[in-house]
């Protein structure tokens, strides 16, 4: 039975590498699951074995690319605290507000990709939203009631990873509105609207202004990381 697990195991990293290679090369739109088992030397109804669509694979591989990242290994492995949260939902704000004004074109198709879904049968958007959650729902949560334990924040009526979502949503949309070349709204500049959302987001989810003022003023200080989003995330 082991045998036949690492067997599957590795048929599946097989697949995900060449799924990478050709979205590397010809993006989503361009990339097939027929062109992806040809690549793998497999046959489509294999690959479908393992993985149900092309949005399933797709999903996959940001998830890894996210666990891969240096910054984003750092931040999970810190204590869930104050500090942690903030770092949490400053850089889910950072990351989208820098990938709509065109900091990274793969991001940025990446989450043009991951909006349209919601207006197609929304199967990505529901696979990138469980990997995220997967990822870092638990740090979140661990992180918020470890501020509310410390004085740093009120318990809200709302269920936390509900309170995640919220904020990630409020971000998501914002980010929305500076994708055209012409944003649809002027924010002011776009330092001032990564402050504004995070004090947002941070008040919204149970933060004391008092503890906002201590920790945001840092986090924003910092250089900017790859944040706590797969969107992505």
């Amino acid at each position: 039975m082991s045998t036949l697990r690492m067997t599957s195991d590795l048929r599946r990293q097989l697949i995900l590498g060449a799924a990478k290679r050709c979205f590397a090369r010809h993006g989503y739109v361009g990339t097939t699951t027929k062109s992806v088992a040809a690549a793998a030397a497999i046959s489509e109804a294999l690959l479908f074995k393992h993985f149900s669509s092309k949005a399933a694979l797709y999903a996959e591989i940001l998830a890894e690319e996210c666990e891969a990242d240096p910054d984003f290994e750092l931040l999970l492995g810190q204590e869930p605290s104050t500090v942690t949260l903030v770092k949490l939902m400053a850089g889910m704000v950072r990351h989208f507000l820098s990938t709509a004004d065109g900091a990274n074109e793969e991001e940025e198709q990446r989450l043009r990709l991951m909006i349209t879904s919601h207006l197609d049968d929304g199967e990505f958007a529901r696979l990138l939203y469980t990997k995220i959650d997967d990822l870092i729902g638990a740090k979140f949560v661990d992180s918020l009631d470890s501020a509310v334990a410390s004085g740093d924040a009120v318990r809200l009526a709302a269920a936390p990873r509900d309170l995640f979502w919220f904020a990630h949503h409020t971000v998501l949309t914002a980010a929305l509105t500076r994708l055209p070349s012409t944003p649809c709204l002027s924010y002011g500049t776009a330092a001032s609207l990564e402050r504004q959302l995070s004090e947002f987001i941070l008040r919204g989810i149970g933060l004391t202004d008092a503890a906002i003022a201590c920790y945001l003023d840092h986090e924003l200080s910092q250089p900017p990381a790859r944040p706590a989003t797969a969107e992505s995330a």
